[in-house]
């Protein structure tokens, strides 16, 4: 089943105000997008700081959250709703020459150029972004601003701030904080690129205040985020420089003027709750056939676990998404399925071999995916690598399709589905 290289940037956008479109393939370390809600949950994590809505495919739009692209390369703010959906802020406007500005002022010494902004009345929501260089090379960075909805629940939904699970995410290093006011902060030492395809290196601050800000900080050792030569060996600020400015008061009082989206309305109640991740991955291991070593695992808080396995060949990642009230996706499954077969009791197992689209050269993905008549839905998937986003560690992954399609069909799911 694919998995979307862009999705998150485009999801991230629209977070906090929009539910998401269904999609019936995993999406990046097991985060569905549902028809019926957007699944939460702690990714180690991303995005990290998962962020709202999926994992996504680097590290960097991992700890993206809420944030997605901006023209000339720079990265957008915060989702904003529309402005009849929001309530004024409080502070007065700001420029984006301000925005621009109060970052370059920010900044060590050093040449900050090709810049651009957003103010607090632009729909976006404001940034600031420009190309800094300090005699050492060129490092694109960006800085937005933006508020989440009901403020009080910042400090209890942390996604955004959390360090995302080495297993699906490339990163070198990631720190997560709480300060002395209640504020979280994270900061990621990864990549933009998940695949390694260039060592592009994408360090990111990202700051959550108790009253609803989010403020974040990316850098990059290129001159723009994608599409460029690496001109450094690392970004030009470190993690405490990346802290300090984050945390700067300034974009305090930018918080202030930003619009405070409404509260999100409660997600309609599903006639069945997905099973636990640990229930998920409990079942998963009992189902592997003999002679391969869990050498890893994790997963979710529902409808999602993951396993790294080792038969002595290397490492195999196998992930599972376990889902109640799925028959809305039947013909589409069966569309994009390169074998599919229909069992006596009405079931739909559907299987496919593809080149992998996450990791390096050589990865494949090998899928099972079973639709029951009452629309429970078990999909397992594997790859010929360590960790979702890794390289090749062998041919063909561990499993082979017979005993994928086997864990995918196993009665041992029925006690799960009204979980």
């Amino acid at each position: 089943m694919p998995f979307e290289d862009e999705l998150g940037t485009a999801l991230h956008r629209a977070a906090d105000t929009f539910e998401p479109a269904d999609r019936p393939a995993l999406v990046d370390g097991g985060l569905r997008i549902g028809r019926r809600r957007a699944v939460r949950r702690r990714a180690a994590a991303v995005t990290g700081s998962v962020l709202a809505l999926a994992l996504v495919g680097s590290a960097g739009a991992y700890a993206a959250g809420l944030f997605g692209g901006a023209g000339g390369g720079g990265r957008a703010s915060v989702a904003v709703p529309p402005v009849e959906t929001a309530k004024p802020g409080h502070g007065g406007a700001i420029s984006g020459a301000r925005m621009v500005s109060t970052l370059k002022g920010l900044l060590p010494a050093g040449e900050f150029s090709r810049t651009e902004g957003r103010g607090t009345s632009d729909g976006l929501g404001p940034l600031a972004y420009g190309v800094f260089d300090d005699g050492k090379g060129k490092s694109a960075i960006s800085l937005s601003v933006g508020r989440v909805a009901a403020p009080g629940a910042a400090t209890a939904d942390n996604e955004q701030v959390t360090c995302p699970d080495k297993a699906l995410a490339r990163f070198d290093a990631c720190h997560a904080e709480r300060l002395a006011d209640g504020s979280r902060l994270m900061i990621l030492q990864g990549y933009e690129y998940p695949d390694g395809r260039a060592d592009t290196k994408d360090w990111t601050a990202t700051l959550r205040t108790p009253d609803g800000l989010l403020v974040q900080v990316s850098e990059w050792n290129a001159a723009q985020e994608k599409d460029a030569p690496v001109s450094r060996p690392e970004p030009p600020l470190s993690p405490a420089r990346l802290k300090a400015l984050v945390t700067a008061d300034a974009w305090r009082a930018v918080g202030k003027a930003v619009p405070v989206p409404k509260p999100e309305k409660a997600p309609p109640v599903r006639r069945s709750p997905g099973a636990s991740g640990k229930d998920i991955g409990a079942a998963l291991r009992s189902l592997l056939p003999h002679g391969v070593k869990v050498t890893g695992s994790g997963g979710q808080q529902e409808e999602y676990a993951y396993v790294t396995v080792d038969d002595g060949k290397g490492g195999t990642f196998v992930q599972i998404n376990v889902q109640p009230n799925m028959a809305d996706v039947a013909d589409e499954l069966v569309a994009n399925g390169q074998h599919v077969e229909t069992l006596d009791d009405g079931t739909k197992v559907i299987t496919s071999k593809e080149p992998g689209e996450k990791g390096g050269a050589g990865v494949v993905q090998w899928t099972a995916d079973t639709l029951r008549p009452d629309g429970f839905r078990v999909v397992v998937m594997e790859m010929n690598t360590a960790t979702l986003q890794g390289p090749a560690t062998r041919k063909a992954p561990a499993l082979t399709m017979e005993q994928l399609r086997s864990i995918a069909v196993s009665d041992a799911w029925l006690k799960l589905r009204g979980a």
